[in-house]
Formats: structure tokens, C-alpha cells, sequence
């Protein structure tokens, strides 16, 4: 054993309890650490799960100065054939207002092909009341969230009056309650597409195309090929960048708490080699008489904090 460990260790154990505080703040700091980064995995996770796994990947829109996508079944097979697009659903997206009784809401009607919009938004797996897919075989029903319903005070049979400035007030049955637990729930309502054209009076047009991608982090060049081939196309990053937003804050947030942490468990052990250091001033001046270097009186001490650390990182 070279006497530089062999010092180091003499030091530690003759100062056991110091040592051992000063593991104890390393494990703990190290210990923070591993617990706060799982977190931020977990919560990272749980963010993409209930946004941008429930959200459309890549969104197509009507070109500038136009309301509507025409002959949309001819665009969807170009944009189907694209590597990395795993699915493609039309749909006629528009405000409405809701009434029940005495209750009027504002919200949002989607008109959907169930089968093509349950590979973007899987909201059959969301669904509390009712089957999604009914909305096929069915003419003016309508399936919500669960917080619009329970504000509306409506549940599955009951009919709610639609209404809109430029469309005919129409009775809509309520075939199906769903629960995202997410924002959309307050304000999303799904219809089939025939139903929402008949009631917006668009003809057999839509104004948006809902595209999921095989990965989620390639939404930006799939985008760019779509708007390649003459259609305005945007990648979930541009249309909800709030996501990104809360993550980086998130994590910076993060970042400063384990700095002061680690700032704090650096201190533990600063001050126990301070105090050592301080203790041995006539065995430094010993060993300094006899011809050890100040290098080597210095990695002495580094010695002990390397230790110091190993074990309460171990730990």
C-alpha cells in the first residue's frame, strides 16, 4: 500500500464520525439525484403520453386564402405513401355552441372517420360511455369529454341543441362520453364527417388532415415533404410548442435544485478535510521535515476525499 492511502485512510478512521457525516451527505446528495432524474423520466413521459401521443404528429391545413381541403381522398394515398407516416385522417374541425336546458357551452366539433382518426388519437381506449366507432352507422350523434358533459349536465341518450352563426340549429344525441384527462376534454366533441359537412353545409370538403409518424422527433421533416408537394403542413413542435416549453423549464428547474444539492454535500466534505487539515498541522510539518513533497501531502488529502466520495456514491 503506497503511504500516501495508507495516511489517508489512518485520517478517516481516526475521525470516524466527521466521516461519516460527510458519507451520509454525499449518499443522500447522490441519492437526491437518482430520485429527481427518475422523476424528471417519469414526468417527461408522462407529458408525451398525455399530449403529444394523444395529439395529432403532423397537421395539414387548407393552403393561404383557402377554407378547405378539396378532394382530399386523392391527397391521402401521396401522403399514406411518405416513409414514416403511419396513419392519415381527414376530418372537418369547427366552433359550435352547445346547449342543454338552460346550459350553453362553446367548444369544438370534430367530424371524423372513426376507424382513420382511432389510429391518430386511440380515443376508443378513452372512452367511459359508449363506443366511438358507433359514430359510423349514425346520423347527428355526437360523443364528448367528460368535463363538457358534466358542465352541460348531459349523459348518453340525452339530446343537446348544436348551434353555429353560419349553420341551422341541429339536435345531436349524446352517444358517448370520453375522458383524455386532458384539456380537450372541456372542449373537444367527435362526429361523424358526413354529419359535421351536412352541418356546417362545406360539401364533401375537410380542413385538416391528422397525421401520426412512426417517430414523433421526425415531425419536422415529414412536414417539410408534405409542404413539399404543395400542402401547408406544421409538426407538433410548431403547433404546440407549449410542450417543449414546460419540459425545459421543468428540467432547468431540476438542474438548479441538484446543483445547490450537490453544492451543499461538496461543503460536508470540504469542512472535514478543513478540520483535518487543520488538526494535522504539526504531522504535515512532520512529514514535510522528512522530505515529503507538498504534492504529495496534497494528494494526501485529495486521497481522503476521493474515498469520502466513493463510499457515499457507492452507498
Amino acid at each position: 500500500m503506497r503511504y500516501e492511502v495508507f495516511i489517508a485512510l489512518r485520517h478517516l478512521k481516526s475521525r470516524r464520525r466527521q466521516s461519516l457525516i460527510s458519507i451520509s451527505a454525499i449518499g443522500i446528495a447522490v441519492m437526491i439525484l437518482v430520485v429527481s432524474n427518475a422523476f424528471i423520466a417519469g414526468f417527461t413521459e408522462e407529458i408525451y403520453e398525455v399530449t403529444v401521443e394523444k395529439l395529432p404528429h403532423v397537421v395539414v391545413s387548407p393552403n393561404e386564402g383557402e377554407d378547405y381541403i378539396h378532394f382530399y381522398n386523392s391527397i391521402l394515398p401521396e401522403i399514406e405513401d411518405i416513409e414514416g407516416v403511419k396513419a392519415a385522417s381527414p376530418l372537418l374541425q369547427g366552433e359550435a355552441s352547445f346547449r342543454y336546458k338552460d346550459k350553453t357551452l362553446n367548444g369544438i366539433i370534430m367530424g371524423v372517420y372513426p376507424e382513420k382518426e382511432e389510429r391518430i388519437s386511440h380515443i376508443s381506449q378513452d372512452m367511459v360511455e359508449g363506443n366511438f366507432y358507433t359514430l359510423e352507422h349514425t346520423k347527428n350523434t355526437i360523443i364528448i369529454g367528460d368535463d363538457l358533459a358534466e358542465d352541460l349536465e348531459v349523459r348518453v341518450g340525452d339530446d343537446i341543441s348544436v348551434s353555429f352563426p353560419t349553420a341551422t340549429s341541429t339536435s345531436f344525441e349524446v352517444i358517448g362520453i370520453f375522458d383524455t384527462g386532458s384539456p380537450a376534454d372541456d372542449l373537444i366533441t367527435y362526429t361523424s364527417i358526413r354529419t359535421a359537412q351536412q352541418f356546417y353545409d362545406s360539401g364533401d370538403a375537410i380542413n385538416l388532415i391528422n397525421i401520426r409518424i412512426s417517430d414523433y422527433n421526425d415531425d419536422q421533416e415529414i412536414a417539410g415533404k408534405i409542404k413539399d408537394m404543395g400542402y401547408d403542413a406544421q409538426g407538433w413542435t410548431q403547433t404546440n410548442p407549449e410542450i417543449l416549453q414546460t419540459i425545459a423549464i421543468e428540467t432547468t428547474s431540476n438542474n438548479i435544485m441538484l446543483g445547490l444539492i450537490l453544492l451543499i454535500a461538496s461543503f460536508g466534505v470540504v469542512s472535514t478535510l478543513n478540520m483535518t487539515v487543520m488538526e494535522k498541522v504539526g504531522e504535515i510539518g512532520i512529514l514535510m521535515a522528512m522530505g515529503t513533497p507538498a504534492s504529495t501531502i496534497r494528494r494526501i488529502f485529495i486521497l481522503e476525499s476521493g474515498i469520502l466520495g466513493l463510499i457515499g456514491a457507492i452507498i
